[in-house]
């Protein structure tokens, strides 16, 4: 009778063992989207939207009341931990890529305005020239709770950086509540965790092919497993100049000319999405042979390019490790 009564006690608890099952949340976001899938019953969306609130409210240079645009403006106020962690990463990457990563270059951005119509407008070179005395994120530095200018006329933003950071911070934020398996999504930067549970394999991402008429399509289909992955492309926005040259919405930062690229998406994975965002960010810049010369030295970024050879056919690079699928 003991055993009997054993055997119904284990079945019961495995009866009522519960069955993986993802939430799934998606929304609108930083001008994009937003996806995030996990294990758990749990609803945090009210956790995701104020932690899109704070986030908003220390980097977005389109809220006037945020931290970085007081900093724009000139006023005394203190920083917040976000704004500490993506200046201190911003400073770290714009020293290893010796400035192809720079958040001051913005103004210069604007300048050339970068927009619906693709034919390249000719812009004032003095104008630039005007702009880009003020570019140079070591015109910049942090003491404590506060940044320090060089001239009040530097201008910064962290829109190349600070959505995977985001990513990154909903992904602690699971974290935080035991949640080892997920994957948090927005416009196309991804950070993962264990595996998709309810289907019990590897969490799936694609990598798009590009397409400078707008459509939508995936070249290979890879798999992630705790890593983040941030893909950057030139083919959505870019201007040609009269003799049919394409160039990327990507600035220069020491001329402050608009980049003739072949380089059409670069994909970096990496531990953490933040720092995955801003390399993917910088090599737009760099060129395939300077990126295959800089990754030598840093084997912690796995690197997938995707790049027009000189017959204009279309080429893909894996580099460090990026897996084939």
């Amino acid at each position: 009778m003991r055993n009997l009564v054993v055997l119904l006690i284990i079945s019961v608890l495995f009866s009522c063992k519960r069955e993986p099952k993802n939430t799934k949340l998606s929304g609108a976001i930083f001008g994009t989207s937003y996806s995030i899938i996990y294990d758990s019953d749990i609803n945090y969306e009210t956790q995701f939207d104020s932690l899109f609130y704070v986030i908003n409210k220390s980097l977005s240079t389109y809220q006037t009341n945020s931290d970085i645009s007081k900093l724009n403006r000139n006023e005394s106020f203190e920083i917040d931990k976000h704004f500490i962690k993506v200046y201190d990463a911003s400073k770290e990457i714009f020293g290893q890529t010796e400035g192809a990563f720079d958040p001051t270059i913005g103004n210069v951005v604007n300048a050339w305005k970068f927009g619906s119509e693709n034919t390249i407008e000719v812009v004032d070179s003095l104008k630039i020239d005007s702009l880009m005395q003020y570019v140079g994120f070591d015109k910049t530095y942090r003491s404590n709770n506060t940044i320090r200018k060089s001239n009040p006329n530097v201008y910064l933003e962290f829109n190349a950086i600070a959505k995977g950071y985001a990513v990154d911070v909903l992904g602690e934020y699971l974290e935080s509540n035991k949640i080892e398996d997920y994957l948090v999504e927005i416009g196309g930067e991804i950070r993962t965790r264990g595996i998709n549970a309810e289907k019990q394999s590897k969490w799936k991402v694609g990598v798009e092919e590009p397409n400078f008429e707008g459509q939508k399509s995936i070249l290979k289909s890879i798999t992630l497993k705790d890593e983040a992955m941030a893909t950057s492309g030139t083919y959505r926005k870019f201007k040609i100049d009269e003799n049919g040259n394409r160039y990327a919405h990507i600035i220069d930062t020491e001329t402050g000319y608009p980049s003739k690229t072949n380089l059409l998406s670069i994909s970096v994975i990496t531990d953490d999405c933040m720092t995955a965002d801003a390399y993917a960010t910088a090599f737009k810049s760099m060129g395939v042979d300077k990126i295959k010369s800089f990754l030598k030295n840093h084997l912690e970024l796995k690197v997938f390019l995707i790049f027009e050879n000189k017959n204009k056919e279309l080429e893909t690079l894996n580099l460090n490790g990026f897996p084939e699928s």
